[in-house]
């Protein structure tokens, strides 16, 4: 039976894991705007430029993705409300991060259950890479 005791409860989980993913994606937020501010978040766009626009993506992306692949996907978002991006990039780097998300993480939980970790994470990044450059051709 629900009772308002259930929607306190409900409430106050909610709340702490609002404050759990606000304590990752402001501080990675406030350090993409610091890069930015830096001139660095362009020097590191401008070396990954030419990789990011086969999936019709900028050079600043490429710090999503690294993000994502090592932080989750909480961490991306933080990166992604920094960076100013069409609707199809966004779905573009939403794919790819989605599919390549915590990586290092998810491999040893993949490890511990018998499966080849090494494939495992190579066919995550390749599957990845795969659908963001296929979204990115029949949308962009």
């Amino acid at each position: 039976m629900i009772t308002i005791d259930t929607f306190k409860r409900g409430f106050n989980n909610g709340l702490k894991t609002l404050i759990d993913l606000l304590k990752l994606m402001v501080p990675i937020y406030i350090g993409v705007q610091l890069l930015s501010l830096s001139g660095l978040l362009n020097i590191i766009a401008d070396i990954f430029s030419p990789v990011m626009a086969v999936f019709g993506l900028p050079g600043e992306t490429s710090l999503t993705l690294i993000v994502g692949i090592f932080t989750g996907i909480y961490g991306a978002l933080g990166t992604l409300a920094a960076i100013e991006l069409n609707a199809v990039q966004t779905t573009t780097i939403a794919i790819m991060v989605s599919i390549s998300h915590n990586l290092i993480a998810e491999t040893a939980v993949v490890k511990k259950l018998g499966v080849n970790g090494t494939a495992s994470m190579a066919l995550r990044l390749f599957f990845s890479l795969l659908f963001g450059f296929l979204y990115s051709r029949i949308f962009g």
